[in-house]
C-alpha cells in the first residue's frame, strides 16, 4: 500500500476514534440504541444495490448498535457500500470498526485485504492523473517495474528521480536494492554499497541502509566491517529483527561468542518461532560453556523444524492434527 493510503488511514482511524469517543460521552445518545427494523431495512437496500439508500440509515446507526450480529452485519454493508459508491472515510471507519471488534474473523481479513487494494489503486491513479511529473509518481512506478523484476527499468525511474532532485530520500536505497536483485556479483554488490552510503549521506537514520552495508559485508566475510553496521541498524530502529540475528551470525563466524549471545537473545524474543535464531544461540551458548542452554536451544530449533517440515508436507499446506 503506497503512503497516500497510508497516510489517509492513519487520518481517518483517529477521526473514528474521536467519534467514538464523542458517542460514548454525548448525553443525548449515550443511552440512544439504533432501530434494529431500520437497521435491517439499510443491509436489505445494501444487498439489492440501492447503496445511494441504504448508506446514510447505515452511517447514521453503526456506532449505536448494540447486537453484536446486527453491528457486523451493518459494518459489511456500510463497507461495501462506501466502496462502491467512493466514499473513502465511511470504509475505512466501516473497516476499522470491523477489525476491532471481528478481529480474526476470515471475512473481515478477506474484505480489508481486498478493499485496502482498492483503494492503494485508486490513489495511484489519482496520483497518475493530478501530479504525473512528481518524483511521487515516478517512485510508484519504478517500484511497480521492480514488482516485475524489470530492473533495469526500475533503475532509469529511480535515476530520473534524482535527476530532478539529488536529495530525495529513500531513492539510493531503492537503486542498491535494485543493483541486489539484478546482479549476485562483486561488482553488484559494490554499485549497491555505493548507493547504500549515497542513502546514508542523505538519511543517517536509514536503519536499512546500514543493515545492508552490513550484509555485503557479511557475505564477503568480512565480519570486523559487518558488525557496526548490523550494530548501528539496530540502534536506529531498535525493532529491526533482523538486524540482531545478522550481527549474532556476524559475530559467531567471528568467533566472538560472548558478544553474540544478547543480540540472538534479542532475536528469539522478537522471532520465537525462527529456528535460525534458536540454532545461533544455540552455538554461542556451546562455545561460552553454557550447555544447558545450548541443549535447551537446540531442542527448540529441532522442534521449530520439525513443525515447520509437517506444515510444508500437510495437504494445502494446512497443519496436521496432533
Amino acid at each position: 500500500m503506497n503512503s497516500f493510503c497510508c497516510q489517509l488511514l492513519t487520518s481517518c482511524a483517529g477521526g473514528f476514534l474521536l467519534a467514538s469517543a464523542a458517542v460514548a460521552q454525548g448525553p443525548a445518545t449515550a443511552t440512544a440504541v439504533a432501530s434494529a427494523p431500520a437497521i435491517e431495512q439499510a443491509i436489505d437496500l445494501a444487498a439489492k444495490g440501492r447503496c445511494h439508500e441504504a448508506l446514510p440509515q447505515l452511517k447514521k446507526s453503526l456506532s449505536r448498535i448494540a447486537a453484536k450480529d446486527l453491528k457486523y452485519r451493518a459494518a459489511m454493508a456500510t463497507a461495501k457500500c462506501a466502496m462502491s459508491l467512493d466514499q473513502t472515510e465511511s470504509a475505512l471507519q466501516a473497516l476499522l470498526l470491523l477489525n476491532r471488534d471481528f478481529p480474526n474473523d476470515p471475512e473481515v481479513l478477506y474484505i480489508t485485504t481486498h478493499y485496502y487494494s482498492q483503494l492503494a489503486s485508486r490513489a495511484s491513479q489519482q496520483l497518475a492523473s493530478t501530479a504525473p511529473s512528481s518524483s511521487q509518481a515516478h517512485e510508484l512506478q519504478a517500484e511497480a517495474l521492480e514488482s516485475r523484476g524489470k530492473w533495469d527499468e526500475a533503475a532509469a525511474e529511480y535515476n530520473g528521480i534524482l535527476a530532478q532532485n539529488p536529495n530525495v530520500p529513500g531513492i539510493h536505497y531503492r537503486l542498491g536494492r535494485v543493483a541486489l536483485a539484478k546482479s549476485d556479483t562483486p561488482a553488484g554488490g559494490e554499485e549497491a554499497k555505493k548507493e547504500f552510503e549515497a542513502e546514508l549521506k542523505l538519511d543517517p537514520t536509514n536503519a536499512a541502509s546500514e543493515f545492508w552495508l552490513g550484509e555485503i559485508a557479511r557475505r564477503s566475510g568480512q565480519w570486523d566491517e559487518a558488525t557496526p553496521h548490523f550494530t548501528k541498524a539496530a540502534q536506529l530502529d531498535p525493532g529491526f529483527a533482523e538486524a540482531y540475528l545478522a550481527l549474532g551470525m556476524t559475530l559467531n563466524s567471528a568467533q566472538k561468542f560472548p558478544e553474540a549471545v544478547a543480540p540472538l537473545q534479542s532475536y528469539v524474543k522478537m522471532v520465537p518461532e525462527d529456528p535460525a535464531g534458536h540454532y545461533q544461540l544455540a552455538i554461542a551458548y556451546a562455545r561460552t560453556d553454557r550447555k544447558e542452554d545450548a541443549e535447551r536451544e537446540m531442542g527448540i530449533q529441532r522442534r521449530l523444524t520439525e513443525k515447520n517440515s509437517s506444515a510444508k508436507a500437510a495437504p494445502n499446506g494446512s497443519v496436521p492434527q496432533q
